[in-house]
């Protein structure tokens, strides 16, 4: 009993597409988001997996209060966001 070629070529070469009326606002808004998926994810892997130890290292043997602390986590937030040219109030409104 084999698979049908056709089943086969089917299942094997299936895509997905996205289409974007790029005369409406709101699907414009849409395709942008679509197009940064993969900068966003990179972002925030890397603000997930990498920020916290590089903060770590930075701050050793420093005396810095709790606002500081939050000043650079967000300062480091926001500049991986740069490094991968999210603009999120692009994104956004």
């Amino acid at each position: 009993m084999g698979i049908d070629i056709k089943l086969y070529e089917l299942l094997i070469m299936a895509k997905g597409i996205l289409e974007f009326d790029l005369n409406e606002p709101d699907d414009i808004m849409a395709h942008k988001r679509a197009t940064k998926a993969t900068d966003m994810a990179l972002a925030l892997w890397e603000i997930t997996h990498n920020t916290k130890k590089g903060l770590e290292w930075s701050m050793e043997g420093k005396e810095i209060d709790k606002y500081e602390a939050l000043e650079l986590v967000y300062e480091k937030i926001y500049e991986i966001l740069e490094e991968h040219n999210i603009k999120l109030d692009d994104l956004i409104y």
